[in-house]
């Protein structure tokens, strides 16, 4: 894994109009080039907000942030080009195919021709989905719009892909399925920033972990450093609900 930082994020503030506090307090953050980067937290606790930041979506009240050596305020749409994002909410046009979604996901990434249909049919392939192409999303199941999801964020080869939940309510062979593939396209240098609820899963799938409260950072570190340096814990969990507590979330 290389230690050249790809994404640097120093005393990174949000705060909304009319909120009660910052969503997010003062968070810095190196990111390596090729790291799973998993950004772990309750309901609440900023990582959203971030990755919106990070995306372009939000703007940061206060904060300096670089992406592969471009300032997000100066070169968003430079930045743009070169991520991949997959929302927590299924971002795909029900009454499309898949294909027909693909194509379109395709061309606003400036994709087209013998390569853009090359790239569908080799992502429809390796995903399961090619005997469904021709298929109206709103036919699909959670776990088959999840990995449609997942190909129209990556047609493009982005150098960093965005994660926003990308197994929630998805069954465990689609969950195998994405996260197999995940480590594949990391495997070929494409850096991955992800956010989850299931910590088993971050817990094999990231190479480095940052656990967020409330907006701040509270510890960070690969899954193995963190479980050692957090008494009482034998896994990810352990440590998640030792720092975070266990007081319910809305």
């Amino acid at each position: 894994m290389s230690s050249e930082t790809i994404v640097q994020i120093e005393d990174l503030i949000k705060i909304f109009t009319d909120a009660d506090e910052p969503a997010v307090k003062g968070v810095s953050l190196n990111i390596h080039k090729n790291e799973i980067f998993g950004l772990l937290g309750p309901n609440g606790a900023g990582k959203t907000t971030i990755i919106s930041i990070l995306c372009g979506l939000f703007s940061p009240t206060n904060g300096k942030v670089i992406i592969d050596g471009l300032d997000l305020y100066v070169d968003i749409k430079s930045i743009k080009k070169i991520i991949g994002v997959v929302p927590q909410d299924i971002a795909l046009y029900p009454t499309l195919t898949a294909i027909e979604n693909l194509e379109f996901y395709g061309a606003m990434y400036g994709l087209s021709g013998k390569d853009l249909r090359d790239k569908i049919s080799k992502w429809l392939e390796k995903l399961g989905l090619t005997k469904a192409a021709h298929r109206k999303i709103e036919t699909y199941s959670g776990g088959m719009k999840r990995r449609v999801n997942l190909i129209a964020s990556i047609l493009h080869q982005p150098k960093i892909l965005f994660l926003d939940e990308p197994t929630v309510g998805v069954d465990v062979q689609s969950r195998n399925v994405i996260i197999e593939h995940l480590k594949e396209l990391n495997a070929e240098g494409t850096t991955i920033i992800y956010t989850s609820h299931h910590l088993e899963e971050a817990e094999n799938f990231c190479t480095e972990i940052a656990i967020i409260d409330y907006g701040e950072i509270l510890t960070q570190g690969t899954p193995d450093e963190l479980i050692a340096n957090t008494p009482n814990s034998t896994n990810l969990e352990d440590v998640f609900l030792n720092l975070t507590k266990r007081k319910l979330r809305d």
